[in-house]
């Protein structure tokens, strides 16, 4: 039965309700439990608000400058052109005019630094990058030629440890076209994280410069790209995959089965290159540097440079992970004027090993951040909030609907979403939806036995009760808040208690 009668009526009601039963702690209240009360998404308010003529003129601004409201549209600068469909999908295949110098010159105190651009010959044309950010913004890669730089009795990194500025044609075992920034800092950003996991085969999934997922497996490549990738398949969708351990064919046959933009690897096993050429746009990157980081980058920092909008920069030295083994954390005490307060229980040791492995992938995540890890694997990772208890809230939400499109993906054959669109009107389709749901949240989203890192302290205990009433079993964090001993009582109150460590440093990312 497809929908008919009361019952039909009441299976697509079911389907619409179709949510995460989450609980609220303290302030803990859930994205769901947030919709529980009756908000909406705010794409929702906006359709809903057109179609019941709230905003009747606006639509027919809208509708008269071809989506711009006349306000909007006449303060546009004349020098940027009004695209049409036919360039809005030209752009991201056109090389933007490189107008970049061939090299360029830094000045620090007695020291001169020389870069020069990097360029490849692709289907006969010697271009650079294809754009920047976004398709008209022209960009330009400089490799540091020249020069070495020494500030405090520091050494920075130097020429001829080039990984990602140093690729060369060689390099690009199939290039598909010239890249784009993004292409090549996501890369990037997975050798950042990469050279704190050289004990293991490790593989990071990349998008927008953050992992979607990542994993590290005492049983090869092929299984630590295949946890990463299961941990969010769904933000996998067109990433960039890095590896420290050549690919083989059972990893390039995942890779070939989904949507990938960029596959960088040391090197490549017989016949695994074959599988993956078979997708034509496919970046493959062969970087035999990623092999042995610990070599290349030698710990040493890079200067970090962030150009202001007013044209001004600010210069740092780059992050420096502290935590290389579980021995470098630091036990979790807090004084206040109720004396000391000290973590009842320590982590075990697979708990520690998880806690350090997320603590390396934090050093690529932007703040504020927090990952849910298991078993080597990342559950879930919250991203880029500005308020710590609503970053642990977001990858709880996250965990669950992860947890419940895997679920969805293997027993049904499609996502969750199209599952959500099917249990409206077919009978089947709503109650393995509704077993789906029951499962999902019997398991708390995979969250039980989860190890927590956050990259900086928690002001208030809030952030761990939510954490704590899914199941997580330790937790490392920087320490350092006036609340401390809070978040340690949380800890040591919990049933079954939940063992903390502090790192002694904080990881922000912007």
């Amino acid at each position: 039965m497809r929908g008919a009668g009361p019952g039909g009526a009441r299976l697509r009601q079911s389907a619409r309700a179709f949510k995460w039963k989450l609980p609220v702690v303290g302030h803990c209240a859930t994205l769901s439990a947030f919709r529980e009360r009756g908000a909406r998404p705010c794409r929702g308010v906006v359709r809903s608000s057109f179609r019941r003529g709230v905003m009747p003129g606006l639509a027919r601004t809208w509708a008269r400058h071809g989506g711009i409201p006349r306000s909007a549209s006449s303060s546009q600068p004349k020098s940027i052109p009004e695209p049409t469909m036919s360039s809005l999908k030209d752009m991201y295949r056109t090389l933007q005019q490189d107008d970049f110098p061939e090299r360029m010159t830094i000045s620090f105190g007695d020291r001169t630094l020389v870069y020069r651009k990097r360029t490849w010959v692709i289907d006969g044309e010697a271009k650079g990058l294809r754009y920047g950010e976004n398709p008209d913004q022209p960009a330009a890669l400089y490799e540091l030629a020249e020069g070495g730089l020494e500030l405090g009795g520091v050494t920075f990194r130097g020429p001829g440890q080039g990984l990602v500025s140093a690729l060369t044609e060689e390099h690009m075992v199939q290039a598909g076209k010239h890249p784009g920034k993004t292409n090549l800092t996501d890369v990037d950003n997975g050798i950042n994280m990469l050279q704190y996991l050289t004990a293991r085969p490790a593989a990071i999934i990349l998008k927008h410069n953050n992992p979607s997922g990542a994993a590290w497996s005492d049983a090869g490549i092929a299984d630590a790209l295949s946890k990463a990738f299961w941990s969010d398949r769904i933000a996998a969708f067109g990433g960039a995959v890095v590896l420290n351990r050549p690919l083989d064919k059972a990893a390039a046959e995942l890779i070939a089965a989904n949507y990938f933009e960029v596959v960088a690897a040391p090197d490549f096993e017989e016949g695994a290159l074959d599988i993956i050429k078979a997708r034509k746009n496919l970046r493959i990157l062969r970087i035999p540097g990623l092999a042995r980081l610990e070599e290349v980058l030698a710990d040493a920092p890079f200067l970090d440079v962030k150009s202001l909008t007013d044209g001004g920069i600010v210069v740092q030295h780059s992050f420096r992970n502290r935590i290389r083994t579980v021995g470098d954390f630091l036990p979790a005490t807090a004084t206040s004027k109720e004396g000391v307060t000290v973590t009842a229980r320590a982590p075990s040791k697979q708990e520690a090993e998880d806690l350090l492995f997320a603590w390396a992938v934090e050093s690529g995540v932007t703040s504020n951040s927090v990952i849910f890890v298991k078993d080597g694997a990342t559950v879930s990772i919250g991203t880029g909030e500005q308020d710590r208890v609503g970053c642990v809230e977001l990858a709880i939400h996250k965990a669950y609907t992860k947890y419940a499109d895997v679920l969805a993906f293997r027993e049904q054959g499609c996502s969750l979403y199209e599952l959500k669109q099917k249990a409206v009107a077919d009978a089947t389709a709503a109650a393995a939806l509704a077993d789906i749901d029951e499962r999902t949240r019997a398991a708390k989203g995979g969250l039980i036995g989860t190890s927590l890192v956050s990259d900086g302290f928690f002001p208030f205990r809030d952030g761990v009760d939510c954490a704590v009433a899914q199941g997580v079993a330790a937790i490392a964090q920087p320490g350092g808040s006036m609340r401390d001993h809070e978040v340690i009582m949380a800890l040591n109150e919990a049933t079954p208690q939940v063992a903390m460590v502090f790192t002694g440093q904080r990881s922000f990312k912007h």
